[in-house]
């Protein structure tokens, strides 16, 4: 009888500290197709379905290349991280390039025309804000080269983000015409990126005092052109080249801010 006892009083100790300990994460994936006009647009949606409440969303932006998997993983990681993640799709029809002359027309093609760029990244941000795990006006948006551009013009069009976060983007300066800017915003660059002239970063830097902007910038010694990036090598690029420090230092720095502003 006491040796009964003992067990079953074990038994219901252990179910009590299985009841008590939180639920491990689970990261769900799933894609979400929306439409700009007759151009259907296919994003991934990253949120950790064993959370309870809602939570901030953040907007990933890819680079140049296209919607792919080193985008759809950072999404991934946010989601681990306690955040709802959409990683969007600036050029619709599933387009995916590994070849730097077919990307570069396709950037170009939407970096043009201002008014495409910053709907297709508002289409982007309405379906991560439609979804029922996000609270309502919390949300920021990140981007890599390309996106790391994108962000910016989000951020000088006024959507509705209280922080931006762009890795070794192109630095697009605010026109004169945006008198203030909004959302906090968090640059990180590459010292030794040798597609952005110090003059570009100056000028960028002066349109952001300018308009009153919070922000912050950190340059990293010896990192070039896509240092988040683990396959940037393998496009065959001299000044593309993954930074494994700085890739990790710049994350952390977004979380960082994340924290501050949510």
């Amino acid at each position: 009888m006491r040796r009964s006892f003992k067990f079953s009083a074990l038994l219901a100790l252990l179910a009590a500290f299985v009841l008590a300990t939180p639920a491990l994460a689970e990261v769900k994936t799933k894609e979400i197709q929306y439409q700009d006009g007759d151009t259907t647009l296919t994003g991934l949606l990253a949120w950790d379905d064993a959370a309870e409440g809602k939570r901030p969303g953040v907007l990933v932006v890819h680079e140049w290349w296209g919607l792919n998997d080193s985008a759809k993983s950072r999404a991934v990681k946010l989601a681990e991280e306690g955040y709802v993640a959409f990683a969007l799709d600036m050029y619709g029809d599933g387009k995916v390039t590994d070849h730097a002359e077919q990307a570069g027309e396709w950037a170009t093609q939407i970096a043009s025309n201002i008014e495409l760029w910053t709907k297709r990244a508002r289409l982007g941000l309405e379906v991560l804000m439609a979804q029922p795990e996000v609270v309502a006006g919390e949300a920021a948006a990140i981007g890599y080269c390309f996106g790391g551009s994108t962000v910016m013009q989000m951020a000088y069009g006024g959507l509705p983000v209280k922080a931006v976060a762009s890795f070794h983007g192109s630095l697009p300066a605010a026109p004169e015409s945006v008198t203030s800017v909004a959302p906090r915003v968090f640059v990180a660059h590459g010292r030794d990126d040798a597609f952005i002239p110090a003059e570009q970063i100056t000028a960028f830097q002066d349109a952001l005092d300018r308009t009153d902007a919070k922000w912050e910038m950190t340059i990293y010694s010896g990192a070039r052109h896509g240092f988040t990036n683990p396959d940037a090598a393998s496009y065959g690029i001299e000044n593309l080249a993954y930074d494994e420090t700085a890739d990790k230092h710049s994350w952390a720095a977004m979380l960082r801010l994340f924290e501050e502003v949510f």
